[in-house]
C-alpha cells in the first residue's frame, strides 16, 4: 500500500501545475452570505461571476473580468458572454460580472461588487491555475466606467479583515475600456449613467471622485481604449481625457479611435472597420503576456 502511495505522489509531482488546479466553478457568488448593503435575497441582490474557460491545453494563466454596459440600469448581454468567449479563445480565463444596478443599487454597492470580484479571482488564483499578477478587467460603456473605477479606485486589501478574500489587492493588472463612460462632469458625461450611479443631485465631491480621468496616477495599470469619434451616446472625449491622463501619469496606454460608428457595438461583428478592434486588443494582450502569441 505504501509503495502505491509513493508512486501516486511521484506521478502527481510530474504533472503540470494546470493539471493540478481545481475546476473553476461555472457561477460564483461574490459573497457567501448577503452582499454588503443588500436590499433583499433575489437574483438582483446577489452579484456573481460566470466563468468562460479556454479550451483544454490553451490556458495562459491570465484572467479577465468582463463588465457589461447598460447605463448602470441593465446588463447588456452582447457585452458579457461574447467578449468572454473572445478572451477564452486567446487562452484567457474570463469571468462575466453580474453587478448590482439601479434603481435598486447605486454607488457604493456597485463599486463594492467590482472590488470584490477582483479580490475573489486573485484569492483563488493558485487553486484555479491562474497567475495572481495577470488579472485584468474589461468593460463596455457604463461597464467601462466600472472597469476604469477598478483601475483607479483600488486598494491593497485590509490586512486585519476576518475575511481572507478582503485581505487581497483589488488592483487590476490591465484594463480594457471599450467606448467607456469616464467622467461624471455634465459637459461630456452620459447623464443616464451618472444619475443611476450617483443620483440626480450629487455633491460636487462625488462628481469629482467618480470622474475617473481625475483619478489616474502612476499606479494605474496599463490601459487599452476603443471609441468612435462620432459616438452619439458617450462622447469620445471620455476616452480621450482618460488616455491623456494615462499619458500624463506615464501609464502605458493604447487608444483606438475610429472615425465613424454607433454606440454599443460590442465586438463589432459585421462592421468592416470597427470589427478590427478585437484583433488590436489581442495583440495588446499578447504584449502583456496575457494571451499567447499566434503560432507561426
Amino acid at each position: 500500500m505504501r509503495s502505491c502511495k509513493v508512486l501516486l505522489l511521484c506521478m502527481l509531482a510530474l504533472l503540470p501545475a494546470a493539471a493540478l488546479a481545481a475546476p473553476v466553478p461555472a457561477v460564483i457568488q461574490l459573497w457567501q452570505g448577503p452582499a454588503p448593503d443588500a436590499k433583499g435575497n433575489t437574483p438582483a441582490d446577489i452579484p456573481t461571476l460566470t466563468s468562460v474557460l479556454p479550451a483544454q491545453g490553451t490556458a495562459t494563466g491570465a484572467a479577465v473580468i468582463v463588465c457589461p454596459g447598460g447605463g448602470y440600469q441593465y446588463l447588456a448581454k452582447h457585452e458579457g458572454l461574447p467578449p468572454a468567449q473572445f478572451l477564452a479563445g486567446l487562452g484567457i480565463t474570463a469571468f462575466v460580472l453580474k453587478y448590482r444596478i439601479a434603481p435598486r443599487y447605486h454607488y457604493e454597492a456597485i463599486h463594492q461588487d467590482v472590488m470584490r470580484a477582483m479580490r475573489l479571482v486573485r484569492y483563488n488564483a493558485a487553486a484555479w491555475g491562474l497567475d495572481p499578477q495577470k488579472i485584468g478587467i474589461m468593460g463596455f460603456s457604463a461597464g467601462g466606467h466600472l472597469a476604469a473605477m477598478a483601475a483607479t479606485c483600488w486598494d491593497n486589501g485590509n490586512p486585519v479583515s476576518s475575511d481572507p478574500i478582503d485581505r487581497v489587492s483589488s488592483r487590476p493588472d490591465a484594463a480594457m475600456l471599450i467606448y467607456p463612460v469616464i467622467t461624471m462632469r455634465r459637459s461630456f458625461t452620459h447623464m443616464g449613467s451618472r444619475i443611476n450611479l450617483i443620483g440626480s443631485h450629487p455633491a460636487p465631491a462625488m462628481v469629482q471622485a467618480m470622474s475617473l480621468e481625475t483619478r489616474v496616477n502612476a499606479q494605474t495599470p496599463p490601459c487599452f481604449l476603443v471609441c468612435t469619434a462620432d459616438d452619439p451616446v458617450v462622447p469620445a472625449k471620455n476616452s480621450l481625457e482618460f488616455a491623456l491622463a494615462c499619458w500624463t501619469a506615464h501609464v502605458p496606454v493604447e487608444l483606438h479611435m475610429y472615425e465613424h460608428g454607433p454606440h454599443g457595438y460590442g465586438l463589432a461583428e459585421g462592421y468592416r472597420v470597427l470589427s478590427r478592434w478585437p484583433s488590436a486588443c489581442a495583440l495588446w494582450l499578447q504584449k502583456l503576456a496575457f494571451a499567447a502569441a499566434p503560432k507561426k
